[in-house]
């Protein structure tokens, strides 16, 4: 980290994270057993649900990415999206039809597309070339360390505690509270160069080839990649308990934590594009091993092969876009790049739902395997910048 400022802004918005997903994960992960068990929906409506909430995320991030290009502040925009979707994600408890949290859920997620493009900008503007990968994998562990607390505090409120799912859904106001006001005091910025691009989406970031191709890699793995309800779905239909859904959901979270730091760090050294590839051959082989799992121990080891991928991939992704377009175009390429997944999630959740109902959950699971490996061969053609901290190491550069 360059200053203590940056540092102290890598930290912060690693408790942000922290403490919102702990409220985030204390309902997610409950939330398909809620929609099919109470509700009385089917796996087609967990899709479309999840499908419109991640697009109307993506679509919303390109625009508060570029706005904050522009305004030259990014800090306000991501404390309202944290404000918006913490005032509003607990009052999933109060629905009683499907539609209720669809609305619920879109109007969290419209909190999410407002505060991410532009957090990952400021994270990115407040570190050096060599260690945005180890931020942003410190930014992603934080996140999962909360979605780990998130899951245990909902099982000891309903295995011990007694009490129904909407009540620990609306609990979750409490961490909530305290997202907000980390969101608006623990994090500063200095103003950033502002950019003279009218839009990323046919200037600046989108006229480089390397960051073209990577989107249409990213396109084309997130078409296989459905909401992960349907992963929660499946541990039901082999057996898990629903007490027992937040804990699986706590292993994923376990996995991811460890992994992210050294995933994020690793890209560092050797290079982004060969850690994000591993990251979605391990993606299709857990797939694969959903499609065959038949029961609940395979299932548990599924769950935490899983946070692998997301070790290597997620922050890792992140850091890629930095190697790729220009400072002043950071917060529109997290923007379009963010985008790009949302316009590929909806179909991707729908066509997953659809194809679990009409032939069953195996043949959903191999489909996304087959659309990871041929994402990973698009990513095989593109361009971005190798080994960062190495080759400063090399140069004797410190």
């Amino acid at each position: 980290m360059e200053n203590s400022k940056g540092k102290r802004n890598v930290i912060g918005m690693g408790f942000i994270s922290l403490m919102n997903d702990t409220a985030s994960e204390m309902i997610y992960p409950l939330l398909p057993i809620f929609l099919t068990s109470v509700l009385h929906a089917g796996a087609s409506t967990i899709g479309v649900i999840e499908g419109i909430a991640e697009t109307t995320v993506s679509l919303l991030k390109y625009f508060s990415g570029t706005f904050s290009d522009r305004l030259g502040r990014r800090k306000p925009i991501f404390a309202i999206g944290y404000t918006l979707s913490n005032m509003v994600r607990p009052l999933i408890g109060i629905a009683t039809q499907w539609w209720h949290v669809l609305f619920f859920r879109v109007s969290d997620r419209i909190g999410k597309g407002i505060r991410s493009a532009p957090r990952d900008a400021l994270l990115a503007d407040s570190v050096s070339p060599e260690n945005v990968g180890f931020a942003f994998g410190f930014q992603r562990a934080m996140d999962h360390t909360g979605a780990i607390i998130g899951p245990l505090i909902a099982t000891v409120l309903i295995k011990w505690g007694g009490l129904s799912i909407p009540t620990v859904f609306l609990l979750s106001v409490i961490p909530s509270i305290l997202t907000i006001i980390l969101a608006w005091f623990l994090v500063s910025e200095k103003p950033h160069k502002v950019s003279g691009a009218k839009s990323v989406l046919f200037t600046g970031a989108f006229k480089s080839p390397g960051y073209r191709r990577f989107l249409i890699a990213i396109v084309v793995f997130t078409l296989g990649n459905s909401t992960d309800a349907f992963l929660l779905l499946k541990a039901k239909d082999v057996g898990v308990s629903v007490a027992m859904i937040p804990i699986i959901w706590v292993v994923l979270h376990i996995s991811k934590a460890l992994f992210s730091m050294p995933g994020g760090r690793l890209s560092d050294v050797i290079g982004r594009k060969p850690v994000i590839i591993t990251g979605w051959m391990v993606y299709s082989l857990v797939y694969l091993g959903f499609a065959l799992a038949g029961s609940q121990l395979a299932v548990w080891g599924l769950f935490f092969a899983y946070g692998l991928y997301f070790g290597l991939c997620e922050g890792t992704e992140k850091a890629f876009v930095v190697d790729i377009v220009s400072d002043d175009l950071r917060g529109g390429a997290y923007g379009l790049y963010n985008m790009a997944i949302g316009v590929a999630a909806f179909p991707a959740s729908v066509i997953f739902g659809v194809v679990w109902d009409k032939m069953g959950s195996e043949y959903a699971f191999i489909m996304g395997a087959f659309l990871a490996l041929t994402a990973s061969f698009i990513l095989v053609f593109v361009r971005g910048r190798g080994n960062v901290l190495g080759e400063k190491r090399k140069s004797g550069i410190t």
